[in-house]
């Protein structure tokens, strides 16, 4: 690998887990990410295509978790097919990773369902999903922003444990998947882009989009994971930190959220 960098089944709101296939943890490894459900190390994405299908055909297409939620299809759709394609050296590596990367989203909506508070950095994603101020491709960046800001950096932990490696071990997968990522949020700009009918909100929404970048959350992700790991041993010094970066991402998801629209 390369290291060149230092309830109810059939409602669509509830996670339908895999059969708990994942030993159990070593005590002495100190710190853990927190408890997602019994999902194991799956040999394929389809069961997460299969939920976030679920969720499409479930929600209005005009609520702001449905947006992130068709862009986030489209990219488990893509991960998958590169997977079985052979894009990936290690297959079963890049596999863990992409469903443990899923779940941190499903279980935030697992949470909203259930009435319970989600993480921070998606608190304004739920909090503002129907704000009619708000456009589609902010929606989609906020997502985006929670997921990758936040979520990734717990699911390269995770895999870790999962798979009795180090974060270091998954850097080649997670490039992979940050490529995809890239290519992805590029194609969500030019389509929910504003047309010349809201030419009066281009401008502002130009400075507020200019403000983030994919690629720096990326790495900032990146960093995340492989602190956490070195301060797994230190659990109250990693709880600090994963709380810290869980809140630090849900303020920039709330600036992307800023209502730029016109009210009706």
């Amino acid at each position: 690998m390369a290291q060149t960098r230092q309830s109810s089944p059939q409602s669509p709101e509830r996670l339908t887990r895999l059969p708990d296939t994942e030993p159990s943890a070593d005590p002495a490894d100190g710190w853990d990410a927190g408890p997602i459900g019994p999902i194991g190390p799956f040999l394929a994405v389809d069961p997460v295509v299969d939920r976030l299908r679920a969720l499409r055909t479930a929600w209005n297409p005009a609520d702001g978790v449905a947006v992130f939620n068709r862009v986030y299809l489209t990219v488990t759709e893509e991960i998958g097919r590169a997977i079985e394609a052979g894009a990936f050296a290690d297959r079963k590596a890049a596999t863990t990773l992409d469903v443990r990367f899923a779940e941190r989203y499903l279980a935030a909506v697992d949470a909203v369902a259930a009435g319970v508070a989600p993480p921070a950095c998606w608190r304004p994603l739920f909090d503002y999903r129907r704000h009619p101020g708000v456009l589609p491709l902010q929606f989609a960046l906020a997502g985006i922003n929670a997921h990758i800001g936040h979520d990734l950096a717990l699911a390269v932990v995770d895999t870790s444990r999962a798979l009795d490696c180090a974060p270091a071990d998954l850097e080649d997968e997670f490039d992979r998947v940050g490529d995809v990522l890239v290519l992805m949020e590029e194609r969500v700009r030019e389509e929910l882009m504003p047309g010349p009918d809201l030419l009066e909100v281009t401008d502002p929404l130009t400075h507020l989009l200019g403000c983030w970048s994919l690629e720096r959350a990326r790495d900032g992700a990146w960093l995340a994971a492989r602190s956490l790991w070195q301060i797994r041993r230190l659990p109250a010094l990693a709880e600090e930190f994963a709380e810290r970066l869980d809140r630090s991402v849900g303020l920039v998801g709330r600036m992307l959220l800023t209502p730029l629209a016109r009210r009706p």
